[in-house]
């Protein structure tokens, strides 16, 4: 069993607080993040089907570039055009128990100025 740290177990227990109140719909799924020390993540999910609808990151074939806040900016808008793409305009933000600051907060203005809604 892998040791986890407390900084790690904080924001487990953070990301289940909020998961109990966000839930992605067909009608309006859910933009989940996830922030590494190198790279960003970003998702819609349909929870009611459990499926992925669009995915984007930092860490795609032939561009693995560390993520800095333009970077994340680039992989909002990506995740906002494949999402759009699907017919998703609107998402519930589930910034996944990391602060809404910086490299989330990029990625969230990006996936804004990409046409998604909310």
């Amino acid at each position: 069993m892998a040791k986890t740290s407390k900084k790690t177990l904080l924001r487990d227990r953070r990301k289940l607080r909020g998961r109990k109140k966000i839930s992605g719909t067909a009608e309006r799924p859910r933009l989940s993040i996830y922030r590494s020390d190198s790279h960003v993540y970003a998702q819609v999910i349909d929870d009611v089907a459990g499926v992925t609808l669009a995915s984007a990151s930092s860490f795609e074939k032939g561009n693995h570039r560390r993520a800095n806040i333009a970077v994340c900016g680039e992989v909002g808008k990506a995740v906002a055009e494949r999402a759009k793409a699907k017919g998703v305009n609107a998402v519930v933000f589930d910034k996944g128990g990391f602060t809404y600051h910086g490299r989330v907060k990029a990625l969230a203005d990006g996936a804004r100025a990409g046409g998604l809604q909310f």
